[in-house]
């Protein structure tokens, strides 16, 4: 299983108000694929979205999803959302 990159924000992140150039800026860590920049989850809202949209990510490995993946839950317990799938390759499954 990997191990998850994702952290909380250190301050409030609203991606509708930021700019291109402050989005760049966020550190890898928000993102559920940090190495693509992909999917930030900033609130719980963003986690959420992040469940919902994980099958709709293409161009990236196994590996990346299960570190994905990881990250995603990480980020779920902190924002005390409940996840019904269990692993990465459910929420393929279930969202596709």
């Amino acid at each position: 299983m990997a191990k998850p990159t994702w952290e909380a924000p250190t301050k409030n992140l609203d991606m509708g108000t930021l700019s291109e150039k402050e989005r760049d800026g966020l550190p890898e860590s928000v993102f559920a694929f940090p190495r693509q920049r992909k999917m930030p989850m900033n609130d719980a809202s963003h986690v959420r979205s992040a469940v919902a949209r994980f099958n709709q990510v293409e161009d990236v490995s196994d590996a990346e999803r299960e570190q994905a993946w990881a990250n995603i839950e990480k980020a779920a317990k902190h924002w005390e959302i409940e996840l019904t799938e269990g692993s990465w390759q459910e929420a393929t499954t279930h969202n596709g």
